[in-house]
């Protein structure tokens, strides 16, 4: 399938997990490893796409140029970044796993371990996805991500609709194959008019590429002026 479209569009994802701090060595945080988020990534890179990556900590050698990635640790931060590079942005992909929790206080020094239990409060971090969708531009395409472990296809339409996606991705975590920490994936693709495209276990490398091939086919070709002259008789 031809990714034409997709030449020299901006696009921009957000991969990898976040992590927010309880004290100076200790954070809530998840299992991604960024793996899904840095293969669709690079796959868009390598067929001319301009693209960046707003990564939380994961530990992957990656192909992108330096400059293509934006490094952050916190929730917060990914917001900020998110916010500042997708305003010109042809293509967000919301594939990073965001902690929905951060710390109402954070801890100045290494909290001791001491007699009884330990009481944290929490509070809600922003939602990224959501957030942008405030400002989403008519010509923005909004790819979006959903892990569940129940109700998987219930959860991500209303994910989707609520973050104005124009498709979301379903994995559901378990030991076969699929979900965080695999190189493997097994998903379904919902489009906004809640048709569903199945797809095998295969490589995230292979998943990738499915996605992209999906999105390309949502992206006007680029207008090429006809330059031929006409002769007049």
């Amino acid at each position: 399938m031809s990714n034409a479209s997709l030449q020299s569009k901006r696009i921009i994802i957000t991969v990898g997990p976040t992590r927010e701090a309880i004290d100076p060595v200790r954070f809530i945080s998840n299992h991604s490893t960024g793996k899904m988020g840095y293969a669709i990534a690079e796959y868009l890179y390598s067929i001319g796409a301009d693209v960046h990556v707003i990564s939380g900590p994961v530990h992957i050698k990656t192909t992108l140029p330096a400059n293509a990635i934006t490094n952050v640790i916190t929730a917060d931060e990914m917001l900020a970044v998110t916010q500042a590079l997708g305003a010109d942005a042809d293509v967000i992909i919301f594939s990073a796993a965001v902690a929905d929790y951060k710390c109402a206080a954070i801890a100045s020094q290494k909290i001791k371990k001491q007699e009884g239990a330990l009481h944290i409060s929490l509070v809600p971090n922003a939602d990224i996805a959501f957030e942008l969708s405030k400002t989403k531009k008519p010509r923005q395409i909004f790819v979006g991500f959903a892990l569940e472990t129940e109700n998987g296809l219930t959860n991500a339409i209303g994910k989707m609709q609520r973050k104005k996606f124009d498709f979301v991705v379903l994995n559901i975590q378990d030991n076969g194959g699929s979900g965080f920490g695999f190189d493997t994936n097994k998903v379904k693709l919902i489009d906004s008019d809640l048709s569903i495209t199945d797809w095998m276990l295969k490589s995230k490398k292979d998943v990738a590429v499915d996605i992209v091939n999906h999105l390309a086919v949502m992206m006007p070709l680029p207008v090429v002026a006809d330059t031929r002259k006409i002769s007049y008789v």
